[in-house]
């Protein structure tokens, strides 16, 4: 292990001793706020921790089985448990890297969630709703809850354009990598001779913004129309002007939002997908600057760019980004990404490592 990375370690060590000390203090109960940021800090730093009092225990493991080999009758044994001793800090020491990468700050953000068809027509708004349902079966999985926002039907079901937030712990962190064209191959419900269509659709997943910290909307760059909702709804939707268009001027982006009976929360909801998109726009803007040095995972950040294929006539779904390959699409349309997303995790930490190694 480098020295830069133990001495890091130990800082962290003695970090958590402090916040221990800390938190068993009598100041620290008497304010909620410093006691949370205290919890919190320690749940980050604790499991690296206690990986690093893990490899401290298998390098003095490996030191006394070194000793053993002066032993004539424990030679054998001495030798089996340097191997299993010398494997063990190898292990930790890949882990503890990766422990030590830094974090992204949104990976505990609520997002919201765009699914768009594309090419298809009528099919790809029928995958659409597909989409939709895989997503929401894998919200339920980790117990988070999905609130829609916005949709737009299809006349044969599915959707043109459907917006969901998705609000847990670390949700982020599981379907950032969402971002991108999804194909599907199948023969649609209305062909008659059994072809195989390809259609798509375009999925955009963006961490919820902070309403004060994040993003500052300036309202005069806001230009608010409100109408008649259209669609589905009732009597009072139709009826009344409830619906809200939010155009931010300097980025063009616009906002529609019709789903809820009160223009107050149909334009507060708005709000909220402007900043999410606003602060998607400068990550996207700051990925395509650090791309000439890295290819990010996901990419050129382009949404129209395919990275996933869900082939049903042979049952297979395909991430063209880490070449993965999985005969289980009947789960993975029921929700069961686990995974996907895991090996999507690996591969960019081992990006991160990569580039690390490169700058170290």
């Amino acid at each position: 292990m480098k020295p830069t990375m133990q001495n890091k370690l130990a800082l962290l060590a003695r970090r958590l001793n402090e916040i221990d000390a800390a938190l068993s203090s009598e100041d620290a109960t008497r304010d909620m706020n410093r006691l949370r940021a205290l919890g919190q800090e320690r749940a980050e730093i604790e499991p690296v921790v206690a990986r690093f009092h893990d490899y401290k225990r298998a390098q003095a493991d490996l030191l006394g089985a070194q000793e053993m080999l002066a032993e004539p009758d424990m030679k054998a044994l001495a030798e089996e448990e340097i191997h299993v001793a010398k494997g063990r800090i190898a292990a930790l020491e890949d882990e503890l890297q990766r422990l030590l990468l830094p974090k992204d700050p949104n990976d505990e953000r609520n997002v919201f969630l765009e699914i768009r068809a594309g090419t298809g027509g009528d099919e790809s708004a029928l995958f659409a709703g597909d989409l939709l349902r895989m997503y929401t079966r894998f919200a339920e999985r980790n117990r988070w809850q999905a609130e829609l926002i916005s949709e737009s039907p299809s006349a044969l079901g599915g959707y043109k354009e459907v917006i969901v937030r998705i609000i847990g712990p670390g949700a982020y962190s599981k379907l950032k990598f969402e971002s991108g064209g999804h194909r599907v191959q199948r023969v649609p419900e209305t062909e008659a001779q059994g072809r195989i269509h390809t259609s798509a659709c375009t999925v955009a997943v963006l961490p919820e913004a902070d309403e004060i910290d994040d993003v500052k909307i300036d309202p005069s760059e806001l230009r608010i129309d409100v109408f008649r909702a259209s669609g589905a709804g009732g009597q009072h939707v139709n009826k009344t002007e409830s619906a809200v268009r939010l155009t931010h001027l300097p980025t063009g982006i616009v906002v529609e939002c019709q789903d809820d009976r009160s223009q107050h929360k149909n334009r507060e909801r708005a709000l909220k997908i402007l900043a999410a998109r606003i602060k998607d726009k400068q990550v996207q803007e700051q990925q395509r600057k650090e791309a000439s040095t890295r290819k990010s995972l996901i990419g050129s950040g382009d949404r129209s760019e395919r990275i996933r294929t869900y082939n049903f006539p042979q049952g297979r779904v395909t991430d063209h980004r880490i070449n993965l390959t999985l005969y289980k699409i009947d789960q993975i349309m029921d929700g069961d990404l686990d995974e996907l997303t895991a090996a999507l995790t690996a591969e960019h930490q081992a990006e991160l490592l990569a580039a690390l190694g490169e700058t170290a």
